[in-house]
């Protein structure tokens, strides 16, 4: 049964739908996913039941697969292949686009000066996350180390913060990825795939914060 008083995570959880009901009222449930809806709208200035009824009015024709039943090594199997994977081919695609935007367009007043080095800094941010987490963190939780990985999975959790903040300066920079009258294909093309970056970002940060990790820590979820 749905509720207003559940998580924005559970809420995430139950459905694709849902997540997608939550990212375009821009109320974060993969960095601040412990708050309920009903606190999350209320700083947004938003009516909690009316989001409430978007999720529950939309078709289900989705199917999603209910990570929290997955075995522990399988989900970070899909973590690694369908984000880490995604993320190192896509980033890196990005930067060129934005530098080519920037160059080409220079001299119009709305081009997204500084996109180009924001990707890059993303980049640079999330691979060095990544590493750690290929490397030290996932390795630990697959052998089973319970309370053991609480200090790697709060790191982590503190970068998953600055990544977010990294999204919300990402928006800012693309104006809420709406491109202008003028843009090329190229330019809108940008922006589209930027915004499918901050849905994907999303949902690698809340399946991590929200069910590997307090499985991880034999938390449930």
């Amino acid at each position: 049964m749905l509720s207003t008083s559940q998580s924005l995570a559970n809420l995430a959880l139950s459905s694709p739908i849902a997540s997608r009901v939550l990212r375009r009222h821009r109320l974060d449930f993969c960095c601040h996913g412990g708050r309920s809806l009903a606190e999350a709208c209320q700083e947004r200035g938003l009516d909690a039941d009316t989001v409430l009824g978007e999720i529950a009015a939309a078709p289900a024709t989705d199917v999603q697969t209910d990570f929290r039943q997955l075995p522990i090594s399988a989900l970070i199997d899909h973590i690694v292949t369908n984000f880490h994977e995604a993320h190192r081919r896509e980033l890196p695609a990005l930067v060129e686009l934005a530098r080519k935007v920037e160059r080409v367009h220079a001299g119009k007043a709305t081009v997204p000066v500084g996109l180009a080095a924001h990707l890059l800094e993303m980049h640079q941010a999330m691979e060095l996350h990544m590493q750690k987490e290929e490397q030290v963190l996932f390795p630990m939780i697959i052998r089973g180390m319970g309370s053991r990985v609480q200090a790697p999975v709060r790191q982590m959790e503190l970068e998953h913060d600055e990544h977010g903040e990294k999204l919300r300066q990402l928006r800012r920079i693309c104006r809420d990825f709406v491109a202008p009258e003028e843009a090329c294909t190229s330019w809108r093309a940008l922006y589209l795939r930027c915004e499918q970056l901050e849905a994907d970002l999303m949902a690698h940060i809340h399946l991590e914060n929200h069910v590997l990790f307090p499985r991880a820590l034999n938390l449930g979820v």
